[in-house]
């Protein structure tokens, strides 16, 4: 695998947010350049500060340490919310994801499903006082990008208001497990190169804790084929990365590039082997939604609609590479050689 990787060395644009209101025009022509050239962009000055994203990532951590029994007790659902654990499988690898999240939510979907206060104290609290935080920045952005694609400012606020009981809007703890550094035949799949269905995601990681990556140069959302050139994305302290998902993509009548990204399976010096924390938050419309660019490239579809759609794909998509590796194992007889080739 590792001679198989091609590297180039690029950095992502970095766009400050201060002094927001007086510099939407300059902020609103950097977010457009760089979600039309790679999709991805990380972001300073944004209001939150490092000492409240440390809380939340030792929430996160105090989540993630009690026993497997108790975070069962708010089991994942169809609503997109709760723990799971060794369960998302890409349709780039065809093998699960070895780690384990927390997905929460701002509504109803989250009826049940937060931790009680006796196994993590004041965990809903803050982890909804943090959300509305992350919800702001969020709210900065869409302004932007509405602005940038010809939309009244308010257009995409709107339709991502987390106080509709039809929220969509998903922030997800995310804890990948540790992985042995003596090689033992086996590809440890991190988060299999995948590209985010979402409107946008916005992205907090631990310092010291590498592995994402990216890879620029997809031309349309029903396409799964993986370029073979991958961009480092190291974490910086109090930095928020962020990412163009297909629905953005959509919406921009593809002017905007939702790109390729993974965290790598470690397996080269350099690389990081011990558990590693990220907060992820997927700005997501209404259910009730009405979507289609100013171009009108795309039938209008509703956000329930567009999540079904990539959900469908998605599956198909994991159907086919199954199928693939089950080809290829009755030719070779070596499951081990097909894990190394995906």
């Amino acid at each position: 695998m590792a001679g198989q990787t091609k590297y180039v060395d690029r950095q992502i644009p970095a766009i400050s947010l201060h002094d927001f209101p007086n510099r939407i025009d300059s902020i609103t022509a950097a977010l457009v350049h760089a979600a039309e050239n790679v999709g991805f962009f990380s972001i300073v000055n944004h209001g939150i500060g490092t000492a409240d994203i440390d809380a939340m990532f030792a929430t996160s951590a105090s989540f993630f340490a009690l026993p497997d029994a108790t975070k069962a007790s708010v089991p994942f659902t169809t609503l997109n919310a709760g723990w799971e654990k060794n369960a998302q499988v890409r349709p780039s690898t065809g093998q699960p994801d070895t780690k384990e999240s927390y997905q929460l939510q701002f509504g109803r979907n989250m009826a049940g499903l937060w931790i009680d206060d006796a196994h993590v104290p004041g965990f809903e609290r803050g982890a909804k006082a943090f959300m509305h935080r992350v919800q702001q920045v969020s709210e900065r952005l869409m302004l932007c990008f509405a602005r940038g694609l010809g939309f009244p400012d308010d257009y995409f606020v709107k339709v991502h208001d987390v106080g509709r009981a039809n929220s969509q809007t998903v922030m997800r703890l995310l804890h990948y497990f540790a992985l042995p550094e003596v090689a033992d035949g086996k590809i440890y799949h991190r988060a299999g190169a995948h590209a985010d269905w979402s409107f946008l995601t916005l992205l907090f990681q631990r310092p010291g804790q590498s592995g994402l990556e990216i890879c620029p140069g997809r031309e349309s959302v029903s396409e799964f084929g993986l370029g073979d050139t991958w961009t480092k994305v190291e974490p910086t302290a109090g930095s928020i990365i962020c990412n163009i998902g297909d629905l953005l993509m959509s919406w921009s009548d593809d002017r905007f590039k939702s790109t390729f990204h993974r965290v790598k399976a470690p397996c080269e010096p350099g690389d990081y082997y011990g558990d590693r924390y990220s907060i992820a938050f997927f700005n997501q419309p209404a259910t009730d939604t009405i979507i289609q660019g100013p171009k009108k490239k795309y039938p209008v579809v509703t956000g329930e609609q567009f999540t079904r759609e990539a959900m469908r794909r998605n599956f198909a998509a994991l159907e086919a590479k199954r199928a693939a590796m089950g080809k290829g194992k009755e030719e070779t007889g070596n499951g081990n050689a097909i894990e190394a080739s995906a």
